[in-house]
C-alpha cells in the first residue's frame, strides 16, 4: 500500500513536472523576448511604416450646451437614473431623508425646504434650481459647492443629468 517511500516518489514527481514546467516557460520566454529586458530602451528589429505619425492626435470634440441636451431628455430615461439618489432623498413634499427632499426641486430656491439643515455653502446660495445650476451641481457637488454636505461624486455623464433633471421635474407638476 502506501508508506513513506511511495509517499516521497509521488511528492519529487508532482515537483519534477511543476521544475520542468517552470524551466519550459523560462525557456520559451527568452526565445520569444530576445532584448534583454522589458523596457530597456531597445527598438524593434523591424517596424512597419503605417503612414501614420505615431503622436495620437486628439480631436476636440465640441461640448454641447446643456440647454440643448436637456431639450431633448427622457424622463422616462431619468427614473432608472433615481436609484442611487433614493438612498439618501424622498420624492415626497416634505418628506427628507438624509437629504432634503426633491419634490418640486426644479425652480425651488436653493437650501428653501423647512426642516431641513444645509450646509452653510447652500444656505447661503442665492437663486433658484435651475436645470443649469442642477446639472452643475450634480456633475460635481464638491466642485459647485465646496463644503456641501452631499457625498456623492457626481454624475459625469451631460445626457444622464438632463434625464435625471427631466425625470426630477416631471415629478414636481
Amino acid at each position: 500500500m502506501f508508506d513513506t517511500m511511495t509517499l516521497t516518489k509521488i511528492v519529487s514527481a508532482f515537483c519534477a513536472s511543476l521544475l520542468v514546467l517552470l524551466l519550459g516557460g523560462w525557456v520559451a520566454e527568452s526565445l520569444y523576448h530576445t532584448g534583454g529586458g522589458h523596457g530597456d530602451g531597445h527598438q524593434q528589429a523591424y517596424v512597419i511604416d503605417t503612414g501614420e505619425d505615431e503622436t495620437e492626435v486628439v480631436e476636440d470634440v465640441p461640448e454641447v450646451p446643456f440647454a440643448e441636451v436637456y431639450a431633448i431628455a427622457s424622463a422616462s430615461d431619468g427614473e432608472k437614473l433615481w436609484r442611487p439618489c433614493a438612498a439618501c432623498h424622498k420624492l415626497e413634499e416634505g418628506a427628507n431623508g438624509v437629504g432634503p427632499y426633491l419634490y418640486g426641486v426644479v425652480g425651488r430656491d436653493k437650501g428653501s425646504v423647512d426642516g431641513f439643515s444645509y450646509s452653510s455653502t447652500l444656505a447661503e446660495m442665492e437663486g433658484d434650481w435651475t436645470p443649469e445650476n442642477l446639472s452643475g451641481f450634480l456633475e460635481d457637488p464638491k466642485g459647485y459647492a465646496p463644503g456641501t454636505k452631499m457625498v456623492y461624486r457626481g454624475l459625469k455623464d451631460v445626457e444622464d443629468r438632463a434625464n435625471l433633471i427631466a425625470y426630477l421635474d416631471s415629478i414636481g407638476d
